[in-house]
């Protein structure tokens, strides 16, 4: 391309981005700044340049909702307060260099809590007996105790690696002093998960006043750690907090579970900050490992973890700036891939019949990375999970079954299996089978001339940047945008959501975002569907009324009855029995949480009030227990009898309009059901976070006016604020 050109489209893509606005003047006019809907999409991102100008935040008026009434004000009057949010994404170029800041303070990171001892009383034992263990090795031993009824503690590697590094702390401890503990088999936790069992009851028992109260003290000692100052601006701070040590679970089957995470103390840490701001005060007795002024990068404390030997971050949190500078160039890099993917592909098409056996694999390879979203893969270290990618496929990850047939199975990332029986091109099959010819063996890899760095070389010749994971990105939204429109615009609200999240799950799948079925999967199921029987119990209930109340009715509206008939007395009987279950629970709860709540404030009431206000809670609980059982004996009678109470208020057209909003209800439920259902195996928030451009949820919020916190939670709504702001109904991919 020519200098001339690229001076043009360059001039194209900042003439994309409209904006009015007006300076402040020493008077305090406001500042008014209209953003153009795709104004990020359609710019150019600029090489990495060094940034001296001062950035400064932009101050948005917006209406402040009306305030409840107070002595001092009025009900009607308006305030307006100033939004301090910084939208870099309004100009995100001048943010995007090598120089990250020229200012940054903060208050550095919190340590966990010091190990509490146990009580003299709780022991570990050993061959039956009680033995006493120095702080150090107690501390360990109570990291399994407390995980004893998990399926951790049933691992054998969890155990074999816990036991290896509980033997080498109570060495480098002293020992013990009874006996020596060299046998797993021998060692009783039981008193200790007791202990800790107990503790973890007595917490969730906690009346929600104390709980808010320990939230609230909670909150007040993080304040000064959620925020730094970047540049005179205010940003949030990611993971402030030093992880606590504990034993290391790691996910799937990781060789190393079950190790010792060992405490981080401050001398570990390397601080990040600006050279003239104050250096945070480390704990009593310690100093921190290393100070540092290194405006290059976005990270304000480190240290390195012992398990893995990985270096861990404090960093930025998901809605900073940087985070989200980083989140728009992934995604537009993605976006750009559209512009050479034709190419690409016609060029490893060509290629999966080249002489050369590395032109060969590489377009083979490419070919799974493309059209099955496959992982690029990498060396793993012996000591690291066998997770495996394309690159780094092995003789035994793949069965071929002609004519075309390939099935795939090994670990993937976070050792999720990736099992799938696809069709795939001929060509790539009839390679396949020659990449497994013998000599080959169970063991030798299948790509033997590939790795990720000659693959991403091959890439880098169509577009730079372009890895692997930039493949997965953009088929990932390519994907949902297809998928997005498909989907007809029309029904519910709740109907919408359910097709989004269908296209989600088509997402999901293309990537192998699979989760474990959660545990309580089945009870929710349950809990639904019984939930739905009620409410087809109730409206069934009010058609018999209407019924009682006029039976030429159903002669009428033949369709509209059919379903009184459904319902048989053994059927609503055992309904009516468990709603009666339920609601004397629901009682019996709120007496139990009212006296946990007086309990709480005895310390600031006399002893008089106590006891009148407990007399009172009692008698309140006695009359709800009557009137709930009064009740269940009703409906429990008519359940038998099939003859139901006609209430004088009671009107054909004031039950019919019940009986449509328990439809309504029902409906809903029902989708709510399917949704859960179909989502149960699928883990929807990874693509949604990661592979899928967010302005793909904002468009389709916009586009079939559904509210976007029904797609995205808080979290995703902050973190993504740039892209709620600058997409559009008619945003495209």
């Amino acid at each position: 391309m020519t200098d001339q050109k690229l001076k043009k489209e360059k001039s194209d893509s900042i003439n994309s981005v409209k904006r009015k606005s007006k300076t402040d003047d020493e008077s305090g006019s406001k500042k008014k700044i209209k953003i153009e809907k795709d104004n990020v999409s359609n710019k150019k991102l600029k090489k990495s340049i060094p940034i001296k100008k001062e950035i400064t935040t932009t101050k948005v008026k917006k209406e402040k909702i009306k305030k409840e009434s107070t002595p001092n004000s009025d009900d009607n009057e308006e305030e307006e307060e100033e939004d301090d949010t910084f939208k870099w994404w309004e100009n995100p170029d001048d943010l995007d260099g090598e120089v990250k800041w020229e200012t940054l303070e903060h208050s550095g990171v919190i340590f966990p809590p010091e190990y509490e001892p146990l009580p003299k009383n709780v022991k570990l034992y050993y061959d039956g007996k009680p033995v006493t263990l120095p702080i150090e090795a107690e501390e360990v031993a109570g990291f399994f105790g407390a995980l004893l009824e998990s399926e951790h503690a049933k691992n054998p590697v969890f155990q074999k690696n816990f036991f290896k590094d509980f033997q080498n702390v109570l060495k480098d401890s002293g020992g013990c002093p009874e006996t020596d503990i060299n046998s797993f088999e021998k060692c009783d936790f039981s008193k200790i998960f007791q202990y800790y069992d107990k503790k973890r009851e007595e917490k969730k028992s906690l009346p929600a006043s104390e709980k808010k109260l320990i939230k609230e003290e909670k909150e007040k000692l993080e304040e000064k750690y959620k925020y730094c100052l970047l540049d005179g601006r205010k940003e949030q701070v990611g993971n402030f907090r030093i992880e606590p040590p504990g034993l290391f679970r790691g996910r799937g089957a990781h060789p190393k579970t079950g190790a010792l995470k060992r405490r981080v103390q401050p001398e570990d840490i390397t601080l990040n900050l600006g050279k003239d701001a104050p250096i945070p005060t480390p704990p009593n007795g310690h100093n921190w490992g290393e100070v540092r002024h290194d405006n290059t990068v976005a990270w304000l404390a480190m240290w390195k973890e012992n398990i893995m030997g990985n270096v861990k971050y404090v960093r930025f949190s998901q809605n900073s700036s940087f985070k989200g500078i980083s989140d728009l160039k992934k995604f537009e890099k993605a976006r750009e891939l559209k512009k050479h993917i034709d190419k690409i592909r016609a060029d490893y098409r060509s290629k999966l019949k080249s002489n050369l056996m590395i032109d060969r694999q590489i377009a083979t390879a490419t070919y799974l990375i493309d059209v099955f979203a496959l992982r690029a893969g990498g060396e793993k270290r012996d000591d690291e999970a066998d997770t495996v990618g394309c690159c780094s496929l092995r003789f035994e990850h793949i069965f071929l079954k002609p004519p075309n047939i390939v099935i795939f199975d090994f670990l993937g990332k976070d050792s999720i299996r990736f099992y799938q029986e696809v069709q795939v091109d001929q060509q790539a099959f009839k390679n396949m089978k020659i990449f497994k010819k013998d000599p080959k063996k169970p063991g030798d890899d299948l790509f033997d001339r590939l790795d990720p760095s000659i693959l991403n070389k091959y890439f880098q010749e169509f577009m730079t940047g372009l890895t692997a994971k930039v493949f997965r990105t953009y088929n990932a939204s390519k994907t949902m945008q297809d998928q997005i429109d498909s989907i007809v615009n029309e029904g519910t609200v709740n109907e919408k959501v359910v097709a989004f999240n269908a296209a989600n799950r088509e997402v999901a799948i293309l990537c192998n975002h699979q989760r474990t079925i959660p545990k309580a999967h089945q009870a929710g199921v349950q809990k639904i569907n019984e939930k739905i029987e009620e409410m087809i119990w109730q409206k069934i209930k009010l058609k018999r009324i209407m019924l009682q109340m006029d039976k030429t009715m159903k002669k009428k509206d033949m369709a509209f009855f059919e379903e009184t008939s459904d319902l048989t007395k053994e059927k609503e009987l055992e309904i009516v029995t468990r709603w009666s279950e339920r609601e004397l629970e629901k009682v019996q709860k709120k007496f139990e949480k009212d006296k946990e709540k007086l309990k709480f404030e005895k310390k600031s009431i006399s002893t008089e009030e106590y006891k009148k206000k407990t007399e009172e809670i009692k008698e309140e609980h006695k009359k709800k227990v009557d009137k709930t059982k009064e009740m269940i004996k009703q409906f429990k009678s008519e359940a038998r009898k099939q003859k139901y109470e006609e209430k004088s208020t009671y009107t054909a057209e004031k039950l019919k309009a019940q009986v449509d909003k328990l439809d309504e209800r029902i409906k809903n439920t029902s989708l709510q059901l399917k949704d859960k259902e179909e989502n149960s195996a699928v883990s929807l928030g990874t693509s949604k976070m990661n592979y899928i451009d967010p302005r793909l949820t904002v468009m389709f919020a916009k586009k079939f006016d559904v509210p976007i916190e029904k797609l995205f939670t808080k979290t995703l709504r902050e973190k993504f604020a740039w892209a709620i702001e600058s997409a559009d109904a008619d945003w495209r991919f």
